[in-house]
């Protein structure tokens, strides 16, 4: 199942598309600054699939399959269902040959997408939207029943390019905003706490100047349930100074079976 292409020109013009492609860019710019990230993601994930022994799985934020171990989690289940915003083609092509991996495009956020745009997306700066108050927050609802869910690096995520847009639109303090990304996030979570889940998310960002002095700015604005299992780890995301001419950038992850 495939966006519609009016969907498709809506996340072109809110950079969906510019941001999916960003990212395996910046993993390229940074060599194998990823690859203890990326490694713990996967080994978390085939440690919870051992303990949950699951019929199907659900991955949400399947991106370029870079955290998943999909050939291992193919071998363990009968079904995985890899859904995101939109596959790239190289994940298409990549998935065809394995049997029982199927793709399915839908926006993760529950319809957040085409509430902001029917809300804020076509008005001019004279006519901008009241409130954020306005904003319906859906829950995301799968296509059938989704197994194990995995939400994979996907929480944090799933606010910044509607808020984005929301930022244009709207006369807002800051702290509106921010009260608008922790509806967003906790909507996720209630939704993951209906089912077993595996969420991998950042919870802060860390920013680490030339000198050495570093500022932490939490990406997690609500809880995390305990889980099962959890663990946690520092993920260097940026040491290549790809956003920043004389800073870092880490993010401090956590991971927990629900």
């Amino acid at each position: 199942m495939s966006q519609s292409p009016e969907y498709r020109r809506i996340l072109h013009r809110m950079g969906y598309y510019n941001y999916q492609h960003g990212l395996i860019h910046r993993h390229l710019n940074q060599n194998s600054g990823w690859d203890d990230h990326l490694k713990r993601c996967r080994e978390f994930i085939l440690k919870a699939a051992d303990i949950v022994k699951p019929e199907k799985i659900s991955v949400l934020g399947s991106g370029w399959l870079m955290e998943l171990p999909l050939a291992e989690l193919s071998e363990r289940t009968r079904q995985i269902t890899l859904y995101d915003i939109v596959h790239p083609p190289e994940v298409i092509e990549q998935t065809a040959q394995i049997g029982n991996v199927k793709l399915l495009e839908s926006d993760l956020s529950g319809g957040l997408i085409a509430e902001v745009w029917s809300k804020a997306g076509g008005m001019r700066f004279f006519n901008r939207l009241k409130s954020l108050e306005d904003i319906n927050i859906p829950e995301f609802i799968p296509a059938d029943d989704p197994g194990m869910i995995i939400s994979l690096n996907l929480l944090t995520q799933l606010e910044i390019l509607p808020e984005k847009l929301l930022r244009k639109k709207i006369s807002a303090c800051n702290d509106k905003f921010m009260t608008f990304r922790k509806r967003v996030q906790e909507n996720h979570i209630a939704f993951l706490k209906k089912h077993t889940s595996v969420i991998i998310s950042d919870v802060a960002e860390i920013l680490i100047d030339a000198d050495g002095t570093s500022h932490e700015n939490q990406t997690l604005l609500t809880s995390l349930p305990e889980g099962r299992i959890r663990e946690s780890w520092i993920w260097d995301f940026d040491l290549a100074h790809a956003d920043y001419i004389q800073r870092k950038s880490q993010f401090r992850v956590a991971a927990a079976l629900i």
